[in-house]
């Protein structure tokens, strides 16, 4: 994978929400009291008083029948206004996308990974749309004609009106999504040939950690850089000491398969003569270490072989030759080579003179007994239902304070900043970009200064940073505000890649940011449902 898997600490999650969520509930409670001083004077704390209070009131006396009753008209609504007709577009798709797919690549895996990749997609671009819509124009369009006085009249909550439409939303889309993911499903393994059908599992990797050693075999904190843009591996220098060594935890019986021990790589050469092509790649080899038993297992020499993956299938029964080479000793990789504390080390050499061998974190993984394609699908579908509860969610939070259109708009560019900006926006927080600041780039371009000068001193300076300062103390609040949509891009590529969704690295962050919206976008929606004029069009 060209991506590193990277685990999720909860624990951290929870306090960054607290901070942003107290820190957002802090402003709104700030501004809604100045106003109600403002227009209504000390009776105004009263008014913002118990205008907090009513929404737990009603958050307490919810009734679970109210809800289902409003989500079952908020289904049937939807079904009048010809939703299902998504059906025949997918239908069509599905009809004509083997005559484009069929061949369009070369090599079995790439042909299966296109069938995911275009399954996934077709899925989530005909979903989330719809979902979106439906969304954003249900509440303004019943406000508009009045149907709305049907609910309203009766002995419903406001705060129950929005549940009851965001599950409606919700219950439906899940309908949809479980066909269509159940198609799509039939459709690859139909249309995968037989020769690729080996690709179709998800493979349950184990990663370890990375270090280096130079040529002279003294640790390093990275490999040579052979001048890539794209810094995300480090090489090693063929026939030196220089090594790159990975450490797996917890290694035991159970990652065995049939008794053996997988290891997978996906190495990448960089050579700098052309050597010997006929042999299709550079020669490296392994090395298991046991530094608590001073043990050290060399495997044979093998060839890298790129853009595919090279994976070394290893007898827990290793013969080793002893140091003096008169006897042969049986090594066992779990009970030898494993350390005490259930860590494998395994050391990784170029056998070449003049030519280097980059690696990554997870350009080497112990693989573990695959499961089932399914497994790895059910996930990914997974992957599109979270981001459609989160649109659904936002849709119906939005179109509670504006109309229709407007409620689209707004949605979707929200939608469009979480999957395409936050990365521009972390590079203008963190300081990486030279006179990130608004108004200091303003400065720098009315007086022809480029952004290597450092800015004059004196108060001006003072100024300017200042009120940069608190610019982007906005622009983190509203970066931390926005949700991450590309968190949840990361299970379809698992898939397609061949692997299971990793639960630490993948679902669980998709999970988490889902349900830190639940309770701000109820809050919201309820106090702008309540304010609102449900009589004006």
């Amino acid at each position: 994978m060209s991506f590193d898997p990277i685990a999720y600490d909860p624990l951290d999650a929870l306090i960054h929400f607290l901070i942003v969520f107290g820190s957002s509930m802090f402003i709104a409670l700030f501004v809604c009291l100045f106003v109600g001083v403002i227009t209504r004077g000390t009776k105004g704390f009263a008014d913002v008083f118990w205008g907090v209070l009513d929404f737990f009131v009603q958050i307490v006396h919810v009734s679970c029948r109210r809800i289902w009753s409003l989500t079952l008209l908020t289904i049937r609504e939807s079904l009048r206004q010809k939703i299902l007709f998504v059906f025949i577009i997918f239908a069509v798709l599905f009809m004509f996308a083997g005559w484009f797919l069929s061949g369009s690549a070369d090599r079995p895996d790439l042909q299966v990974q296109s069938y995911i990749d275009f399954v996934l997609k077709a899925i989530s671009w005909l979903v989330i749309p719809i979902m979106l819509l439906l969304a954003c124009w249900s509440l303004p369009e019943d406000i508009r004609l009045r149907t709305i006085h049907t609910v309203v009249t009766k002995p419903a909550y406001r705060i129950e009106i929005v549940m009851g439409r965001m599950l409606g939303f919700t219950l439906l889309g899940t309908a949809i999504l479980v066909v269509m993911g159940g198609i799509g499903y039939i459709w690859i393994t139909r249309q995968v040939p037989e020769s690729a059908r080996d690709n179709l599992v998800s493979k349950v990797p184990v990663y370890g950690d990375i270090t280096f050693t130079n040529r002279e075999g003294a640790p390093t904190e990275s490999g040579i850089n052979v001048g890539d843009i794209w810094m995300y591996r480090s090489y090693i220098e063929g026939a030196t000491k220089a090594s790159a060594i990975y450490k797996f935890e917890n290694i035991d019986e159970s990652d065995a398969i049939d008794d053996e021990l997988n290891l997978q790589s996906s190495f990448e050469a960089f050579r700098t003569h052309k050597g010997n092509m006929e042999k299709g790649g550079i020669l490296y080899q392994f090395t298991f270490v046991n530094p608590d038993k001073n043990l050290r297992v060399n495997t044979a020499p093998m060839i890298n072989k790129e853009y595919s993956d090279n994976r070394l299938k290893i007898n827990r029964k290793i013969v080793q030759k002893s140091n003096d080479g008169k006897e042969a000793v049986e090594v066992d990789i779990f009970d030898d080579l494993v350390d005490k504390d259930g860590n494998l080390t395994v050391e990784v050499r170029c056998l070449e003179a003049g030519q280097l061998l980059g690696m990554a974190r997870p350009d080497l993984f112990v693989r573990t007994p695959d499961r089932a394609f399914l497994v790895g699908y059910s996930k990914a579908v997974l992957g599109i239902w979270l981001p459609m509860v989160l649109v659904i969610m936002l849709g119906v939070t939005i179109s509670c304070f504006v109309k229709g259109p407007v409620a689209i708009l707004t949605t979707l560019t929200i939608v469009i900043v979480g999957f395409m900006s936050k990365e521009y926006m972390n590079e203008i927080l963190s300081g990486q970009m030279q006179a990130s600041g608004a108004i200091e780039a303003w400065y720098r371009l009315i007086t022809h200064m480029n952004s290597q000068t450092e800015l004059p001193a004196g108060p001006v300076s003072i100024i300017i940073q200042g009120v940069d300062d608190l610019i982007k103390n906005f622009l983190w609040l509203c970066q931390q505000v926005i949700p991450n949509f590309a968190i949840f891009s990361n299970m379809r590529e698992y898939v397609i890649k061949g692997f299971d969704v990793s639960w630490s690295a993948a679902l669980l962050p998709g999970i988490v940011t889902t349900a830190a919206y639940i309770l701000p976008c109820l809050l919201i929606s309820f106090y702008s449902l309540k304010l609102r004029e449900l009589e004006a069009k």
